[in-house]
């Protein structure tokens, strides 16, 4: 009953033991059972009870709860196959394509020990080491590595099966868009799923399971 009258100071008790005006007296009800007539908030002549009271919690809580941040496991299969091929081309010679994909095979393992992608419950960040630290301002774009979803205009992830890239598209940076391209060094599965759970459906089919 104190919940009830918190929503409405004006509420009147009909019980064996008050009389209210306007009611009939009736028998004494249990602490659960007692109604009352509600004027202000639910608006004159609405009826107020306990089933009133806990759809409105309800609604209140449902309104206030966060979803939980996810962070895509690492996946080092493209530095593993980089640092393959590199191999494969050091051994016929071919030092001109070894390098390079040597090169950019040990880059990627190192980003994958420590470039995080934070998913919290209203936008993009990208963190870095076990402590989840700030990665600082993006090196081409400025700004700070965290991105609203309600500014994604577009996504895509490519290639669903073995996924190489991820691309988005966002209007915080600059209004006409600004576009980001990441190496999936994460679980493509998981990254597909939750970028379609906060950022809406892309265009590409996801990744299938096997």
């Amino acid at each position: 009953m104190e919940s009830a009258l918190l929503l409405s100071p004006r509420c009147m008790i009909s019980s064996s033991h008050r009389e209210v005006k306007g009611f009939a007296r009736k028998s004494k009800k249990s602490f659960y059972d007692a109604t009352c007539y509600c004027k202000g908030f639910m608006g004159k002549g609405s009826f107020c009870g306990r089933g009133s009271y806990a759809a409105f919690a309800s609604v209140l809580g449902r309104r206030t709860r966060k979803r939980e941040t996810v962070i895509p496991d690492p996946d080092y299969r493209i530095p593993v196959v980089l640092l393959g091929l590199a191999g494969g081309f050091a051994y016929t010679d071919n030092l001109l394509l070894s390098a390079p994909c040597g090169l950019l095979g040990l880059l990627l393992l190192f980003q994958t020990t420590r470039v995080r992608f934070v998913f919290d419950d209203e936008a993009l960040e990208v963190k870095v080491g076990d402590q989840l630290e700030e990665s600082g301002e993006n090196v081409f774009v400025g700004g700070k590595n965290r991105w609203k979803y309600s500014t994604f205009i577009n996504w895509e992830l490519w290639w669903p099966n073995f996924p190489i890239l991820v691309y988005f598209k966002e209007a915080q940076t600059k209004p006409e868009g600004q576009v980001h391209f990441f190496p999936v060094i994460f679980n493509g599965k998981q990254l597909y799923d939750v970028m379609v759970e906060r950022a809406g459906p892309s265009k590409t089919s996801g990744p299938k399971e096997d």
